[in-house]
């Protein structure tokens, strides 16, 4: 890994409400911090993680906001 760039892997699927959906990813950063990353869709409720996050990860994300996430009514905003 070249030192000066920061360079992320997924770590986890972020499955929709739907239960079925894949809407986004869960990243690691070289740096070590967590970060959301959505479909083009953009956010949208989450369900869970595969494979599960630890407590202290899903804080990081704040998953339990993830799981709040208001549906889009129409594809208006």
């Amino acid at each position: 890994m070249n030192e000066d760039k920061v360079e992320g892997v997924a770590i986890a699927n972020l499955i929709a409400a739907d239960e079925r959906s894949v809407v986004g990813w869960v990243y690691r950063w070289s740096t070590g911090a967590l970060a959301v990353m959505w479909d083009a869709r953009g956010p949208q409720r989450v369900a869970r993680c595969q494979p599960d996050l630890n407590d202290a990860e899903k804080r990081e994300i704040d998953f339990v906001g993830l799981t709040r996430i208001e549906a889009k009514s129409g594809g208006r905003e």
